[in-house]
């Protein structure tokens, strides 16, 4: 057995780890679509591609869904300031487009397309949760520009509030 060092048992085991997060974000195609312009199968797409990839099932698109992420990713461009509440709730926000489930949200800031704004869900824990629970089963999706040039994203999860509930 070859005499490894220590930097070199290190070098391997950051190739394999980095080498097991590639597998769980799918290469997504490139579209011709801006990402103001995607089409809501190019979204509903992505996404899917992702949750199958880790083992979650498939999601709908939510017309609704998107309405309120829109209202959020336009809201967090007019102000320049990525948050989930800038003075209206999530809850206010759904309950406006006229969906009443259970939903969680992530946002992002920067990312110049969906598959690096899903990448960077992916690589915080709280947003992959979101991004691949299984208690949601539909999701709308929606990136603004800022007059900066800055994009904003913002996904909104949905389902059955029933999914949440503990039975015992």
């Amino acid at each position: 057995m070859p005499n490894l060092t220590r930097r070199s048992v290190l070098v391997l085991a950051s190739a394999a780890a980095l080498s097991a997060c590639a597998s769980t974000v799918p290469i997504l195609p490139k579209t011709a679509s801006t990402p103001e312009t995607l089409t809501d199968a190019e979204i509903l797409s992505a996404i899917n591609a992702v949750r199958a990839a880790n083992g979650s099932p498939p999601w709908t698109y939510n017309a609704a869904l998107e309405s309120a992420a829109r209202s959020q990713a336009r809201l967090m461009a007019q102000q320049n300031t990525m948050s989930h509440d800038l003075g209206v709730t999530l809850r206010q926000r759904v309950a406006a487009a006229g969906y009443l489930g259970a939903v969680g949200e992530n946002v992002a800031k920067g990312y110049p397309d969906l598959g690096s704004t899903i990448g960077g869900w992916m690589n915080s824990s709280g947003h992959r949760s979101t991004l691949l629970s299984k208690k949601f089963t539909e999701f709308g999706l929606a990136a603004v520009r800022a007059p900066s040039g800055k994009l904003y994203w913002a996904m909104i999860a949905g389902g059955s509030f029933d999914a949440w509930r503990v039975y015992g």
